[in-house]
């Protein structure tokens, strides 16, 4: 390995982040999630301590990882890369540049004493060090160019779903409402089990990332029925955190939400690329995902074991977690919302 790589650590400044996010804009393998932003959410919010590193040769950044320290008794204590996030690992154009901060990453995983480095990359990797796990998928579709055409490339009994809820008087609106985003989304995840993260957190997410950030949200006889926050990078948009009430099933409001998306990225957002996100494989998530014609594509997740004896298994289906998530779906929606944040600190 070279010895012409510097390791630094990033810190607050300002004009340090920017020569970050400059990079990460320029490399083909900086992702949405590799932008500093995420640190200053990350740490504001949920409080966990970040260590961004980079790798320079001369002056020139060569690659980019962000890592976050999680340490909770329920659930262990990890370095990942990056939570809260699909994506994460070294982003960089150099094979060799990849390869020392992933050692740097492995030295600052048994310096801390973790259970386990994560590093969440959508591509495989070829370090003996690491040890892949397969358990979750992406989706996704280029963009057509208008809202018909958008319509004629989805999967044709996934289209008659579309139209179908065109025909069911549902309205969109398109603007910063994180609150609506959060009080549709929170009462979604207690419906399946799942601990709802902070309100504070999708504030914190539309303050840092501003233009690339917005909220979509259906509204039938003027309530809000589904709801969705989504991102926009390098020509794509991400619908991130989004959800139904109880009702958006009878009236396929989610479907309606996805194809308004589509044509809303389209058309003011200049995006040609749809990224449907991360489901674990073989969920109802990803079933829903492939009705609409878009095929999982694996993402290859690596794992450099410390102290833990076997790879983690935070997953839903897991025969552990059954009792809790019976349990989290009895909760009022009010107690969910407070309890939840305590948990989904970690498990993201």
């Amino acid at each position: 390995m070279p010895d012409t790589f510097t390791l630094s650590q990033l810190g607050d400044n300002l004009q340090e982040c920017k020569q970050w996010d400059a990079f990460v804009d320029n490399t083909a393998t900086g992702t949405f999630f590799h932008l500093t932003g995420w640190k200053r959410v990350i740490e504001s919010v949920y409080g966990h301590r970040c260590h961004y590193i980079y790798a320079k040769t001369g002056q020139d950044i060569v690659a980019v990882l962000p890592l976050v320290e999680q340490k909770s008794l329920l659930f262990g204590h990890a370095l990942i890369s990056t939570p809260f996030c699909m994506n994460g690992g070294v982003a960089s154009d150099s094979e060799e540049a990849m390869l020392f901060l992933e050692q740097q990453a492995i030295n600052k995983a048994h310096e801390l004493g973790v259970d386990y480095l994560e590093l969440r990359y959508p591509f495989p990797r070829n370090n003996p060090q690491l040890t892949e796990k397969c358990a979750h998928s992406t989706f996704g579709c280029e963009l057509a160019e208008d809202a018909d055409k958008i319509l004629a490339g989805i999967k044709k009994k996934q289209r008659a779903v579309v139209r179908h809820s065109l025909k069911n008087d549902l309205n969109f609106r398109v603007d910063n409402d994180t609150q609506t985003a959060y009080d549709v989304y929170s009462e979604s995840v207690r419906n399946l089990g799942t601990p709802v993260f902070p309100a504070k957190y999708f504030d914190a997410l539309q303050s840092e990332f501003t233009d690339a950030c917005d909220v979509l949200t259906v509204e039938k006889d003027n309530k809000a029925v589904s709801s969705v926050l989504s991102f926009y990078y390098k020509g794509q948009v991400m619908p991130f955190y989004g959800g139904g009430l109880f009702e958006a099933r009878s009236l396929k409001s989610n479907d309606f939400m996805y194809y308004q998306l589509m044509c809303h990225a389209k058309n003011n957002k200049q995006c040609d690329y749809f990224d449907f996100g991360r489901s674990k494989d073989d969920s109802g998530a990803f079933k829903y995902k492939r009705t609409w014609g878009m095929e999982p594509v694996a993402l290859h997740y690596q794992f450099h074991l410390v102290k833990a004896q076997t790879l983690p298994n935070l997953s839903p289906n897991n025969p552990k977690y059954q009792l809790f998530i019976k349990m989290w779906q009895k909760l009022p929606v009010w107690l969910s919302r407070r309890i939840g944040p305590l948990l989904s600190k970690y498990l993201g």
